[in-house]
């Protein structure tokens, strides 16, 4: 499956980059780069270090479009650290590739990728624009909560929140979405013991990651310490891409309530209850054990290769 990824790079994003970097039927054409948990600029400089590490640095990266009212939350800062990396430093890699994120996404649409957003949705919502995309692009979006409460607000998900205009257009214009939101993102938890194993590959990748994720596990041990860990977000969006039988979703057209009280509300839209066909599914159920034991595995089997390389 031909792949990108549109990614807001701090540590849920890095731990998908892998995945896709690490699955054997993804084949990853490209990366844009979005804002949310960082800004565009740094998201992009982590995610062309992280393709470095993983020796993938000829996947192109691209910058895509910023709000220009956008500011990192202090939550984000506490969860991703001041680089998105649990402060972690990476090695630069090379510079983004030179071109426009928003048609670089259209075309490779076009070219029958899947597009994976887990950001804000600025970038994919921009290039609904074209009746085409909005059309024919399978969307994945990790975004919204629609049963259980937000990360941000007791109605809001954090990417989500951030363009609730942009994520509202998507949702009303794009003809197939699965939005995988709060409600089975937060089923997923990556443990302390899970992370160790990869850094026991010995690999600089895999220590490099388990030091991120343990930041990560350490930020959710204040935040949510009923869970055990931390919510696979953006890695979970990456599987039901591959493997849509991991989650249960509920046919449904969606709107996004873009002004108060509820800002970021993501919501069943009114006006298109009695439509015939339902443009997107949100996943409401998930196999957190299958997917997990996966996710680990296949990140320690490419740290334990990349290390392999090294020798």
């Amino acid at each position: 499956m031909r792949m990108l990824l549109d990614l807001d790079t701090g540590i849920d994003d890095a731990l998908a980059l892998a995945f896709a970097l690490a699955h054997p039927d993804i084949e990853l054409v490209a990366v844009t780069g979005t804002y949310g948990n960082v800004t565009v600029e740094q998201g992009v400089a982590n995610t062309t270090a992280l393709l470095k590490l993983l020796g993938a640095e000829d996947i192109p990266v691209y910058a895509g479009p910023q709000r220009e009212d956008f500011h990192v939350k202090d939550i984000s800062q506490f969860v991703h650290g001041a680089n998105g990396l649990g402060g972690v430093e990476v090695s630069f890699g090379a510079p983004p590739a030179q071109g426009d994120a928003v048609e670089i996404m259209k075309q490779a649409a076009r070219d029958g990728a899947i597009i994976v957003a887990t950001g804000p949705s600025t970038t994919v919502a921009k290039a609904c624009d074209d009746d085409d995309f909005a059309r024919n692009a399978k969307i994945i979006m990790m975004g919204g909560a629609l049963t259980v409460a937000g990360n941000v607000a007791p109605w809001a998900e954090a990417n989500v929140s951030q363009d609730p205009a942009a994520t509202d257009f998507l949702l009303r214009t794009a003809q197939d979405v699965t939005v995988v939101g709060l409600d089975v993102t937060l089923r997923t938890v990556l443990t302390r013991e899970q992370v160790q194993q990869w850094r026991d590959t010995g690999s600089e990748s895999g220590k490099t990651f388990a030091e991120i994720a343990d930041y990560y596990v350490d930020a959710y041990a204040e935040l949510s310490p009923q869970l055990g860990g931390c919510g696979l977000h953006d890695p979970l969006a990456v599987a039901v891409a591959i493997d849509p039988s991991l989650v249960e979703c509920l046919p449904i057209n969606l709107k996004v309530e873009t002004g108060e009280p509820t800002p970021g509300r993501l919501i069943g839209d009114p006006d298109r209850i009695q439509e015939p066909a339902e443009t997107t599914r949100v996943a409401i159920g998930v196999d957190a054990q299958r997917f997990t034991a996966d996710f680990v595995a296949r990140l320690e089997g490419l740290f334990g290769e990349l290390g392999q390389r090294t020798l």
